[in-house]
């Protein structure tokens, strides 16, 4: 079991118990987990592009990528059904937990002039997303191999059933919420 893992069964149940009241330990919130996603637009153009994206999402995840393809063609893009547009993986367990902890202690700090996420960005459901413009802040990013700067949108799933419940669960965990 993974040391974050470890911490979240010492330390942060219990404070979730306390503070919510629950009647059953499987109440209490807990990570399900977190899915990263890059959309490629120059794909259309530069198939290259597309594969350069699934190997550095493959390197920052530590799982190998999979390509999402366009459900709907769009002319103002000139994007056809089925074309190859983007990249996402989804992790889950000890990997989830591990990603977390290095998203929470190393990438997020270091962001330039660095004051928190927002903690607007959740989705009703006690679901947060975090959408970072570019992947040079992983350290597992090599710079002088990298073509273009992508965005890379982070959704971290969690089976709170409120936003309240989701965000107390995050800042328990580490997530550095803007005041």
């Amino acid at each position: 079991m993974s040391p974050f893992k470890e911490f979240y069964q010492a330390e942060v149940m219990p404070a979730l118990l306390n503070q919510f009241g629950y009647g059953n330990v499987m109440q209490i919130p807990q990570l399900d987990k977190i899915t990263l996603n890059i959309g490629v637009g120059a794909a259309i153009q530069n198939p290259k592009a597309l594969e350069d994206a699934v190997e550095e999402l493959t390197l920052i995840a530590g799982q190998r990528a999979i390509i999402t393809h366009a459900k709907k063609s769009v002319s103002a893009f000139k994007v056809r059904e089925g074309m190859a547009i983007g990249c996402k993986v989804t992790l889950r367990r000890e990997r989830m937990y591990e990603f977390y902890n290095r998203l929470v202690n190393v990438v997020l700090p270091q962001i330039r002039d660095f004051r928190g996420v927002s903690p607007d960005a959740f989705d009703g459901r006690g679901n947060y997303s975090i959408g970072l413009t570019e992947q040079l802040i992983f350290p597992e990013i090599d710079y002088d191999r990298v073509s273009d700067i992508r965005g890379l949108n982070i959704t971290v799933v969690t089976t709170a059933p409120t936003d309240e419940e989701g965000s107390e669960l995050l800042r328990l965990l580490g997530m550095p919420f803007r005041e």
